[in-house]
């Protein structure tokens, strides 16, 4: 009764304070901290994230001083990420019926500071989370919002990290075998015989699935019934195995459903996006490996064969660096979310350090009940520089990596790992080969590899889980695939509890 009370009287205050006059607020000042009104450069900036990450291994802007947060805010368009609440994890708006006017006060607190209006401030308000983009100049102001008693995180709203990284070290959240450390390609391949095998009605089961008892598990559950939200890159509109053809071969009565959240503009205000298609060819590859047709047409399947898909381009590649990237992942996660008929999510894009919308949006997904899994990282050169990526570091997120196929556990050679792995795919063979797909473009098939593939493979065998025991929650189904993997009921410190066992998982 007495935390109740207090909780009235919270909210009381804050009406109260929601009609003040903007000339009436008090904005706390900087006596704590010297003013240097001259900004780091962008490479500065990057080498105290940098140090943080080969110190601790993670970096939050939490922990950096305000002058540093300025500067970079500073050369990101001035956009500052702004999310508020009573506690630390108030982020869903219909449970926080104080969000209004704790983000009207702020909003004067930030106007007052800047001199300008509020509707001038103000670039976007999230109807679903506790969080807003605004524009700051001044550092005074960046002080005066961390120093509100409602702040929760106040983050660089367009600060991109590797645009400055180091020339010959360029980091990429995730990399395939045709693109480099964006993640994009459009090339296709002529599979080897080896690394498949053609099962009926004419479609190639990846040698990768025989590591996993996937073909064996098919007896019991093909993930029918069971939808996959993935978020990526889109998926291509010239392969009719994801679009059209879904439908193909063994696969019936399913659905595909595609949308785009991404915003591809350099102004902040607009808000039109550039459509569900996949316009770098990672997502398509994604989107194949969890869920394929077991088709008529001699290209590979996907692990759940018979599962729905919906699928959402977020981001223009794999590096979520930047306003739209990190807008457009926000609302596909909420989005996601709030569809009822989703039980899986699946992302294989990240940055190596945590975006506070992005980390609000997984949270606010896994409230509702949503299994999330998401790439530990892969990287040509940046692997030893970071472990898990964000936001597979989350507590919320199953992460999972790629290991090479042969006795014991190796890591591939660009994927990462460590303590917060959860899971493991055999995905990189002794030749190097990886794992087939179907490509971009109708009729070809190519290879894709690291912690990307390991992880849409994952979400696959959720599916099968999932679908062979409809009426499980998420924990249970997560249960079930840890008891079937190699480590369980112990976890190896890089690589999590190990390969699932895809036919133990479904039994």
């Amino acid at each position: 009764m007495k935390k109740a009370s207090i909780k009235i009287l919270v909210f009381a205050a804050l009406v109260l304070v929601g009609c003040t006059k903007e000339e009436n607020l008090e904005i706390s000042q900087p006596d704590s901290e010297i003013l240097n009104k001259e900004p780091l450069t962008p490479q500065q900036v990057n080498a105290q994230i940098d140090q943080a990450l080969a110190d601790k291994g993670s970096f939050d802007w939490k922990e950096a001083t305000s002058h540093t947060l300025w500067s970079a805010v500073y050369h990101g368009d001035n956009m500052v990420s702004v999310g508020f609440g009573i506690t630390a994890n108030d982020y869903d708006r219909s449970r926080s019926p104080e969000n209004g006017p704790i983000q009207h006060e702020l909003l004067q607190i930030i106007a007052q500071s800047e001199g300008k209006p509020a509707n001038e401030i103000l670039l976007s308000s999230d109807a679903t989370l506790n969080t807003m983009d605004v524009l700051v100049v001044k550092q005074e102001t960046i002080i005066a919002i961390r120093n509100y008693q409602f702040m929760r995180y106040v983050e660089p709203g367009n600060y991109k990290y590797f645009a400055y990284a180091d020339g010959n070290r360029q980091r990429g959240a995730e990399s395939t075998s045709s693109s480099g450390g964006s993640g994009c390609g459009f090339e296709a391949s002529t599979l080897n015989a080896a690394d498949y095998t053609t099962i009926t009605p004419n479609a190639k089961a990846a040698w990768t699935l025989y590591q996993h008892n996937v073909p064996s598990a098919w007896t019991y559950s093909t993930g029918q019934g069971i939808t996959i939200g993935i978020v990526d890159t889109g998926t291509s509109p010239s392969q009719t195995l994801l679009g059209s053809n879904f439908n193909d071969g063994l696969s019936t009565g399913r659905s595909i459903q595609k949308f785009g959240t991404y915003v591809d503009s350099i102004w902040p205000w607009v808000t039109t996006t550039d459509g569900p298609n996949d316009q770098c060819g990672h997502g398509t590859s994604m989107a194949s490996a969890a869920a394929a047709p077991r088709n008529d047409n001699g290209l590979p399947v996907g692990v759940a064969y018979n599962a729905n898909l919906i699928t959402y381009r977020a981001a223009s590649n794999v590096v979520l660096d930047g306003a739209s990237e990190q807008n457009g992942v926000k609302n596909a996660f909420t989005a996601l979310a709030n569809n009822s008929n989703v039980k899986i999510i699946s992302m294989s894009m990240g940055h190596v350090f945590s975006v506070g919308k992005i980390s609000d949006a997984i949270k606010y997904a896994y409230s509702k009940g949503k299994l999330i899994f998401c790439a530990g990282g892969t990287s040509t050169s940046f692997t030893t520089f970071v472990g898990v990526i964000f936001p597979a570091s989350m507590a919320e997120t199953v992460a999972v990596t790629g290991i090479k196929e042969g006795a014991g556990f190796i890591k591939c050679d660009d994927c990462h790992s460590g303590s917060k792995i959860d899971f493991t795919v055999v995905m990189q063979r002794a030749s190097g080969k990886t794992v087939p797909v179907v490509s971009y473009y109708d009729n070809q098939s190519d290879y894709v590899g690291g912690s990307s593939v390991a992880t849409a493979t994952t979400a696959g065998i959720g599916a099968l889980v999932w679908a062979k025991y409809p009426s499980w929650t998420r924990d249970q189904v997560l249960a079930r695939m840890r008891q079937s993997a190699n480590f369980y009921p112990n976890k190896n410190p890089e690589f999590g509890y190990g390969n699932i066992n895809a036919l133990l998982a479904v039994q």
